[in-house]
């Protein structure tokens, strides 16, 4: 086991009591310092080391039909793959996560994909929702900000809506190591324009969609 999944990555019973009470309650729950501070760290080093060629352009939809539209999000991205130590200790935190939530809410969660989003200065992702009620498996989405010394006047905040509400409930700072979980079908939600650098972890929980043995949907 590396030393950064040995570094105090253990998500405590009272943390994930209060995960599943504030999912059960209001569906989404901010979580300041989820992870220990070394792993957060260690994410930023990675992420704000990759150059432009190291990520693609993010694209909306599924599968054959995804396509980039620069009207809806600029960002860019790069999937985790558990390939450094820093990925595999986050993604250690995430599979505690994913059980802690079944034992307490039955949800059964299946799996968890994730990738680094890098948004530049002007960078935005319009209103939109993870997932549409019965045509996806993802069912929790998990934002992860990698973000230090990030003000109100960097820009960047995630706005969250309750459906038809056209004034958002939420808006969030993108501060480092903050992380918000909320139901994906639930919050039509948006980014705003950054005015530096911002990194973050996206990542959604999947519910097994699948047919003879092929998850679905696959990345």
């Amino acid at each position: 086991m590396n030393t950064l999944i040995q570094s105090n990555s253990e998500l405590s019973q009272h943390r994930l009591d209060n995960l599943a009470d504030s999912l059960a309650d209001k569906g989404y729950m901010v979580m300041p310092e989820l992870l220990p501070s070394q792993i957060a760290e260690s994410l930023l080093l990675e992420v704000s080391e990759y150059g432009s060629q190291h990520f693609q352009p993010a694209g909306i939809g599924r599968e054959q039909q995804q396509q980039q539209n620069q009207f809806v999000r600029t960002d860019e991205i790069r999937w985790l793959t558990g390939q450094t130590e820093a990925q595999q200790a986050f993604l250690s935190v995430m599979e505690q996560l994913r059980l802690g939530l079944n034992r307490r809410l039955f949800m059964g969660l299946f799996d968890y994909e994730c990738h680094f989003a890098h948004y530049g200065p002007g960078d935005f992702y319009k209103k939109h929702l993870d997932a549409f009620k019965g045509r996806t498996n993802r069912v929790l989405s998990t934002v992860l900000y990698l973000n230090p010394g990030w003000t109100t006047e960097d820009g960047g905040e995630l706005l969250m809506y309750e459906k038809k509400q056209r004034t958002p409930f939420l808006k969030l700072t993108p501060l480092f190591g903050q992380m918000v979980i909320f139901l994906s079908e639930r919050f039509p939600h948006e980014v705003l324009a950054a005015n530096r650098h911002r990194y973050s972890i996206a990542g959604w929980f999947r519910i097994n969609a699948s047919i003879g043995g092929a998850i679905d949907p696959p990345r």
